[in-house]
């Protein structure tokens, strides 16, 4: 893994990063890697926000994994800040080599740093293997999650 680069996304990042959302059978229902325009809008929106931290693992020159943290300060748990990862992909060529526990490392390390006391994270009913993942990384499955579609 000394070869792995993990840094902030840029522009040129977002046909890389829409293919990984993409790949797989939630992702392939509601992404769009033909259309590029509405991630370009919103990468916009990312890039201006200082709470928001979207970065890729490269490899070689290759983008090979992705996630987003978003900073969130608040009023509970005694005024704490937390964080929460979102978007967690891995390179098909990469999955199961460790890049997916680099990156929620870097993540944890990177809210440490922006003085969060809790990190936090979703992860689709279906998505079993991946509850096992962040289970094995020490996150547990402490709360029902609820989502309105708007």
């Amino acid at each position: 893994m000394e070869d792995l680069e993990i840094r902030a996304a840029t522009a040129d990042d977002l046909p890389a990063i829409v293919a990984m959302l993409a790949d797989d059978p939630l992702g392939a229902q509601r992404e769009s890697p033909d259309d590029l325009q509405p991630y370009a809008a919103a990468f916009a929106r990312l890039v201006d926000d200082p709470h928001q931290h979207l970065v890729v693992a490269e490899r070689d020159g290759r983008v090979v994994g992705t996630l987003q943290l978003t900073i969130i300060p608040g009023l509970s748990r005694r005024g704490s800040t937390r964080s929460i990862i979102e978007g967690v992909r891995v390179h098909g060529d990469e999955r199961g080599n460790g890049l997916g526990g680099r990156l929620i490392e870097w993540a944890v390390e990177e809210s440490r740093r922006q003085d969060c006391q809790l990190v936090q994270l979703t992860s689709d009913a279906t998505r079993t293997d991946a509850h096992r993942f962040y289970e094995r990384l020490g996150f547990i499955a402490s709360h029902v999650g609820f989502k309105l579609q708007l």
